[in-house]
């Protein structure tokens, strides 16, 4: 396949796109690049497995040592050991992120891989990690209502928010927000802060979520020109009197669970 690059400059800073013959085994794969931060996303998917009740999808964020060109630990032993907590954090993000726009009665295997190639000392590999992961299963066959995309808002003023703030500029801010859905609605978000009103925190996520759909009509062109057709897969479905009996018995009164403000009645 020959190499096809995109590019598109989001708040000041361009994020480059690569698709090549990167993972050839691979359902869909994609190279992103954020200044010199740059991860590699797959996706690939399986047969239906037997006896599941459940969707089994496994997101696997991939921290190297030598992205960053460091080889910890003893000079004897030079293996990866278990995921950092930042790593995990950047799993649960993409997942979160991706998870609602699959049909959960599917059964077949899914997994997406991101695997850091570079960190600079500049740029977080997670909103590469989180774009990649989106075009990775976009540009595959693996039924999928994508595509997402996510941002960082960052404030370091009551006046002024960054996007996508670099490690310095993150350091002793008011307010860090990771906000990631479609072009329609927010389906994820990650924060941290200092004390901020609740109206300075919605002015924020709402800044963070144009450029949401920035990058979504980004991806967009990308997935039109190279996204291959979805597979059909077979669907699991409940018994017919089942779903009648849950929709009669239990979708008004979970409606009305939902949305009780109260955590305490919401519960009961």
């Amino acid at each position: 396949m020959e190499s096809k690059k995109y590019s598109h400059s989001l708040g000041g800073k361009t994020i480059q796109v690569e698709i090549n013959n990167w993972a050839e085994q691979a359902s869909g794969s994609v190279l992103v690049r954020l200044g010199d931060t740059i991860v590699l996303a797959t996706a690939v998917m399986g047969a239906a497995r037997d006896g599941t009740d459940f969707f089994p999808l496994t997101v696997d964020y991939e921290e190297k040592f030598y992205a960053v060109g460091k080889i910890l630990g003893s000079r004897f032993v030079k293996r990866e050991t278990r995921p950092s907590e930042e790593a995990i954090l950047v799993d649960r993000a993409i997942d979160r992120s991706i998870r609602p726009r699959f049909d959960m009665r599917m059964r077949n295997e899914v997994q997406v891989v991101v695997t850091t190639l570079s960190i600079d000392d500049e740029n977080d590999p997670d909103i590469p990690a989180l774009i990649a992961s989106s075009l990775a299963l976009s540009l595959s066959d693996i039924p999928w209502d994508g595509p997402i995309a996510g941002v960082r808002v960052g404030q370091k003023d009551k006046e002024t928010f960054i996007l996508n703030p670099t490690y310095a500029e993150r350091e002793g801010g008011l307010l860090d927000v990771i906000v990631s859905g479609t072009k329609e609605r927010i389906n994820m978000l990650e924060a941290s802060a200092q004390e901020v009103s609740e109206e300075e925190f919605a002015k924020a996520v709402s800044w963070g979520f144009d450029y949401v759909r920035e990058l979504i009509l980004f991806q967009e062109k990308i997935i039109a020109e190279n996204g291959k057709k979805k597979r059909n897969v077979a669907l699991f479905e409940a018994p017919v009197e089942i779903q009648t009996h849950f929709t009669n018995e239990f979708a008004a009164r979970i409606e009305e669970a939902l949305y009780q403000k109260d955590n305490r009645t919401r519960n009961e």
